[in-house]
């Protein structure tokens, strides 16, 4: 029952990215504060979530451009590190999302060329125009459908994972916390360069570099 909750939840977020609102709760930082309140670990979801919402920044759903898929990906990784406690957990299940990103965002773009095969022919349209709401409805529903088995599959894996890794995990606490900063600092640099770079940028920096810290005390 808590798989098919957390599936339900990641399927109704997938939908926001495109099809259906597009109300921004499908960012990773939305998403994992309502995953870890579903879960009962708020502040774990919230922490998840705002790691890969900085790891994740940097891709920018433009064009024909596959990107990952910071929903279901955030929803597995706070799903999957739950039950687990231990220095590892923020780490691993960061990681766990990253990997189910990519593969969230290729049943993305299997499930648009699926949507292309929906589309009634122009003549269809013209004899019968609600042809058109029955592929509408349709796509979303195939949207809602991908993204509950997503993010189920993603779960089982993380937690399969994460049951065996969480046990094995070298680092403690404060290591593991720098691991996962270094991480974010590189995604923090790509996106200011595209954002202008340094010279154009600086306030930006000093500010997120005044806030990195702060949030480290608090970590």
């Amino acid at each position: 029952m808590d798989i098919l909750r957390v599936g339900a939840l990641g399927g109704l977020l997938g939908l926001d990215g495109t099809a259906v609102g597009q109300f921004m709760v499908s960012r990773p930082l939305v998403a994992g504060v309502l995953a870890g309140w579903m879960l009962g670990v708020p502040a774990l979801g919230g922490l998840i979530g705002g790691i890969l919402e900085v790891y994740l920044l940097v891709s920018f759903p433009t064009g024909g451009a596959r990107f990952p898929e910071g929903a279901t990906a955030t929803v597995v990784a706070v799903a999957a590190a739950a039950p687990f406690d231990g220095a590892g957990v923020v780490p691993l299940g960061v990681a766990v999302g990253l990997v189910w990103g990519q593969i969230g965002g290729a049943s993305v773009t299997a499930q648009r060329h699926l949507n292309s095969r929906l589309v009634p022919e122009s003549g269809d349209v013209a004899h019968d125009g609600s042809r058109v709401v029955v592929a509408h409805v349709a796509a979303i529903l195939l949207d809602f459908v991908r993204g509950t088995l997503v993010t189920m599959s993603g779960v089982i894996v993380g937690r399969v994972a994460l049951s065996w890794l969480t046990q094995h995990w070298p680092l403690s606490t404060g290591p593991s916390i720098g691991l996962v900063l270094v991480g974010g600092a590189v995604s923090a640099g790509v996106l200011l360069h595209d954002l202008g770079g340094f010279r154009k940028r600086r306030l930006w920096f000093v500010a997120g570099l005044a806030l990195g810290i702060v949030g480290t005390r608090f970590l």
